[in-house]
């Protein structure tokens, strides 16, 4: 991305080298899965990594001296605020056109573990959105995590993680994400599930909202770049990870989509750029 120029957003919480790390006991790769699995989900993640850790999975542990940072995770700090920032400039200036308040969410930065208004935030989960407390949590490991593990890499692709979760934020100002929840948690666990289908694509399509109209302002995506950004989305659809995981599929058991509907939401969002064309909820479940 081009980004040379660009402001860093203020709205941060640097939590990095603050708090408890985690020592994956079931090791790397089966942290990773539990993970990847859950990645971009808005919601409580910490009962996942509670679980986990009642399982024998993880086992907390207290990080001792004076925290360095590397240069490559400055370089995605740097990344991720510049990224931040634009989120806040394009979304202000859609919800202003709409006749709306955008109000920004914060961005918080850790390593390890760290409380959220949601639960006990860990790198084991993945970035999400805790609508409790409006923020978005990133251990920035989990970018190079996904790189070596899905092969999933770029500026765009690691843009696309940030943006779909203030997907979630925009869902929470408009009323979507409180809406569904409340129907979610009256629903069967399959409808539960579909019910998550849709908010998790069209927080997709929203993250393409936000990159055309960046790339719009700023010219800021280069070439090759939307493409490693679907190749992103579609390596983290629940089919991919559930048979790089377990070497088969349970459709019923999906909470974000398959591979290719969340390659044509955030496509679909790169088209558009608008809200008229974001509707994942009234199609029927199988035309999504």
């Amino acid at each position: 991305m081009k980004l040379e120029g660009r402001r860093e957003s203020t709205n941060v919480d640097d939590r990095r080298g603050m708090g408890g790390g985690t020592v994956a006991g079931l090791g790397i790769g089966g942290v990773l899965i539990i993970g990847l699995i859950t990645l971009l989900m808005g919601g409580n993640l910490g009962d996942v990594f509670n679980n986990v850790v009642q399982q024998g999975g993880l086992q907390p542990t207290t990080t001792t001296g004076e925290y360095t940072p590397t240069a490559e995770e400055e370089a995605l700090a740097t990344l991720s605020k510049k990224v931040f920032a634009g989120t806040e400039d394009i979304w202000t200036r859609l919800f202003a056109q709409q006749g709306y308040e955008y109000q920004t969410p914060k961005l918080v930065l850790y390593t390890g573990t760290t409380s959220s208004g949601c639960g006990t935030a860990s790198s084991s989960v993945g970035p999400f959105y805790c609508s409790a407390d409006q923020c978005v949590y990133i251990d920035l490991s989990f970018f190079s995590t996904m790189q070596q593990s899905l092969g999933a890499s770029g500026d765009l692709a690691y843009a696309y993680v940030i943006s779909h979760e203030v997907g979630h934020h925009v869902q929470y100002l408009l009323g979507t994400l409180g809406k569904v929840h409340q129907q979610m948690s009256k629903s069967s666990q399959t409808l539960s599930n579909q019910y998550s289908v849709r908010l998790e694509l069209q927080a997709d399509y929203y993250a393409g909202v936000w990159m055309k109209n960046d790339n719009e302002q700023y010219g800021s995506i280069e070439r090759g770049e939307i493409e490693k950004a679907l190749n992103c989305a579609a390596k983290i659809g629940d089919d991919y990870l559930q048979k790089k995981s377990q070497g088969y599929v349970v459709s019923e058991s999906f909470t974000h989509g398959t591979a290719q509907q969340r390659y044509n939401w955030l496509k679909r969002g790169i088209t558009y750029g608008d809200f008229a064309h974001g509707d994942t909820f009234s199609p029927s479940y199988n035309q999504l």
